[in-house]
């Protein structure tokens, strides 16, 4: 966290790693409020931070920014754990409830949930109170069509969710699968996003900061080669999530790699629309890839995660 960020007592944050969202923890009195839950197979630990960080309060409410594997994969858990209502934003409460998992991008990126029942929706515009704030929900489509930011006015505080990081945002899935506007719809959250008053921003990922002027410029940076390049938004989804994967799973088998990208709708559509790459040629780019990025080498057969 930025040394010049200074959160009331009531916020907590907790700033994960690969696979898991943040957290935030947010205190009244002897009861609290939890935003994103983090990932499956992180779901013990996140459970474990949480008890430790209560100190006998009662979580009585789960909010989520929106519908991807990192930030409701631990909803289940933290239920049982805790008893917790959840609430989800609007749009994707009908897939949370049949548990359509194409349309939760967990069988499309071949990532894990766990399923578990929504209590309650948010919608753009709806307010709540948490960490003895007003929290007003601002809708923020791109990375997700139906994600949510929570904003605080009082202490200009934005929830950001994967709409906004230090460095950029979330991967523009829509556009990669050929399902919507991604693009234009995160330039539109940018730019809504821009007329706020914010002197702090929790992103999804990565700590919080404060440069938030800065952090926009960077991200419509990014959206405009984006929008130039349409091969490079998608190699960029291919990395991204296969090292999400890779994390997960920690090795791949080398022969297996090429059949794991075909059947992947992710990876498969991403290729088709910008690519043009076969299975086998687009194994190969990317092994290259993560290679010289750090993040996996071989070892015999298989791919491992560094």
């Amino acid at each position: 966290m930025s040394a010049a960020l200074r959160f009331p007592a009531t916020l907590q944050v907790f700033e994960r790693g690969w696979l898991s969202a943040n957290n935030i923890l947010l205190f009244d009195g002897g009861e609290a409020t939890l935003i994103d839950s983090g990932y499956v197979s992180h779901a013990p630990q996140t459970v474990a931070l949480l008890r430790e960080a209560l100190e006998g309060r009662r979580l009585s409410r789960l909010i989520n920014t929106h519908s991807h594997s990192d930030h409701i994969g631990g909803n289940a858990a933290v239920q049982r754990a805790f008893g917790c209502a959840i609430s989800v934003p609007a749009g994707i409460a009908g897939a949370v409830a049949r548990w359509d998992e194409a349309a939760l991008l967990l069988s499309t990126a071949a990532q894990a949930g766990e399923r578990f029942t929504a209590d309650a929706t948010l919608s753009a515009g709806d307010a709540f109170i948490a960490g003895g704030l007003q929290w007003q929900a601002l809708a923020v489509p791109g990375h997700d069509m139906d994600a949510l930011a929570y904003y605080s006015p009082e202490r200009r505080i934005l929830i950001s969710g994967d709409a906004l990081w230090h460095d950029g945002f979330g991967i523009l899935f829509a556009d990669v699968l050929g399902t919507g506007d991604g693009l234009g719809a995160a330039r539109r959250t940018l730019e809504a996003i821009g007329r706020l008053a914010v002197d702090a921003v929790i992103p999804g990922h990565g700590a919080p900061f404060s440069d938030f002027d800065d952090a926009l410029e960077r991200a419509f940076a990014r959206l405009r080669a984006f929008e130039d390049d349409g091969a490079r938004m998608a190699r960029n989804a291919i990395r991204g999530c296969i090292t999400f994967h890779l994390f997960d799973v920690r090795r791949i088998s080398l022969e297996a790699l090429p059949r794991h990208l075909a059947e992947t709708p992710l990876y498969r559509e991403a290729s088709a629309r910008f690519l043009g790459l076969a299975p086998d040629a687009l194994a190969s780019w990317l092994v290259g890839e993560l290679e010289r990025a750090g993040v996996a080498h071989r070892e015999g057969g298989e791919l491992v995660a560094s």
